[in-house]
Parts: structure tokens; C-alpha cells; sequence
């Protein structure tokens, strides 16, 4: 029998983390590690205290979840994960992320974090995330690339 690799093994971990996801377009899961430690988890939903979708029964996002994320109710699963764990637990670590189709169940391939979740990632001090594809394909970013090409502006100089 094949041993799984310690990345897919951590994206396993953020794959069972993103079913407590209480968004009815898309769940998000994970993980931060550190020295093979897993620092912290996160998966999206509403901050503490407010009612989710899944309890309200429906999404301020709209029928196809593609509408501004400024209107989603949930706090994602990055942020999540970044707020639960003390900075120095968070430099030169690693997160992985792992999204899926709520309806479906189905990893979303080439997806990668928002914007905001970028800019989190990058003040965190985290060095690398990981997301999942496939059950056993994946991408690396290095999140130094994403302080010098920056494309959060769209070339608007």
C-alpha cells in the first residue's frame, strides 16, 4: 500500500475542515502548518454570533454565488485560519486550501484565494499555500510572488 504524501495528507485535513462550511455556493477549508504542525484551522461562514446561510436559507451572493464578495456573510476560510493562530506561529509556514462545489461536493480545480485573502496571507508572514485540484493534484504559490507582482490593481497606475 502507498503511504500519502505529506501534502496531499495536509489537504486531506483541509478537505474534512471545509465540511463544517456553512456557505451554500462554495466551501472552503485551511490549514496552516508549521514545522509539521498544524498551527491553525479555518473553513468559511458567518462571524460568531451571526446566522449563516445555511440557517437563513439562502445567500446574499444570489442564485450563482458570483456576485460581489462584498455582500457574501462569510468570513473565509483563510482569514479564518490566519485570525485563530499568533503571527510567529504563522512565518515561513504553510497553508493549504481546499474548495469544493457546495451542491455537488466536487474539489474546485483552479481556484486560488481573493484579493483580500492574498493581501492576509501576505501580512501573516506565510510563505507558501497549497491548494488542491484533484484528490491528488495540487498547486504551490510562492507568496513572495504575489508582494512583487502585485495584481490587485489591474494596471491601473
Amino acid at each position: 500500500m502507498d503511504r500519502v504524501t505529506k501534502t496531499n495528507y495536509y489537504l486531506d485535513i483541509a478537505q474534512t475542515v471545509l465540511e463544517r462550511s456553512t456557505c451554500l455556493h462554495w466551501k472552503f477549508g485551511a490549514i496552516i502548518v508549521k514545522n509539521d504542525t498544524i498551527v491553525s484551522t479555518g473553513y468559511n461562514g458567518a462571524p460568531r454570533g451571526r446566522k449563516n446561510c445555511t440557517d437563513l436559507g439562502f445567500c446574499m451572493c444570489g442564485e450563482d454565488g458570483e456576485t460581489s464578495s462584498e455582500l457574501c456573510r462569510s468570513v473565509h476560510a483563510e482569514c479564518n485560519a490566519i485570525i485563530s493562530a499568533t503571527r510567529e506561529q504563522m512565518l515561513d509556514s504553510t497553508m493549504y486550501l481546499c474548495g469544493a462545489d457546495a451542491k455537488t461536493g466536487q474539489i474546485l480545480s483552479d481556484t486560488c484565494s481573493c484579493q483580500l485573502c492574498k493581501r492576509m496571507i501576505i501580512n501573516a508572514g506565510i510563505s507558501k499555500v497549497i491548494v488542491r485540484n484533484s484528490p491528488t493534484c495540487f498547486v504551490t504559490y510562492n507568496v513572495r510572488d504575489w508582494v512583487f507582482n502585485d495584481d490587485s490593481f489591474s494596471g491601473q497606475l
